[in-house]
Order: C-alpha cells, then structure tokens, then sequence
C-alpha cells in the first residue's frame, strides 16, 4: 500500500495555458505568438512550482490549474 506522502507526489495536474510559445521556429517569426489558444500541460505534484515558473517566463500565462481527474471528468 502506498504512503499517503507518495499518493499526494504521484498526483497529476492539468494546466491551461495561453500565449505559450511553440518552439524556437515560431519565437523567430515576425508575428505575435497567438494568445486564444490553449495548450494544456500534464504535471506531476512535485514539479508544479518549477512548471509555473518556467510557464511565467516564456511570458505565458496560465488560465487554470486543475487534478488530472477531474479535467477529464469536464
């Protein structure tokens, strides 16, 4: 059975993002990156604060934060 510290690790989040660039081709074009569309980023509980700061400086912005089960659940 499974520690109650390593259930909580092991837990999965969705992340909805926008004006998240796609790669280094599209940084290079001479248009804005589009900010209506959503990109959604699966994260495991122990990379969360990591994952909201790399997010935050790719100048993104992130719209929701959800448990794994329950954005499927939507």
């Amino acid at each position: 059975m499974q520690s109650l510290s390593s259930a909580k690790e092991n837990r999965l989040f969705v992340y909805e993002v926008v004006g998240l660039s796609q790669n280094d081709n599209t940084d290079n074009l001479d248009y804005s990156i589009r900010k209506s569309g959503s990109v959604f980023l699966t994260v495991p509980y122990s990379r969360m604060n990591q994952e909201m700061r790399r997010i935050t400086r790719l100048g993104a912005r992130i719209v929701s934060i959800k448990p794994l089960n329950a954005a499927a659940s939507e």
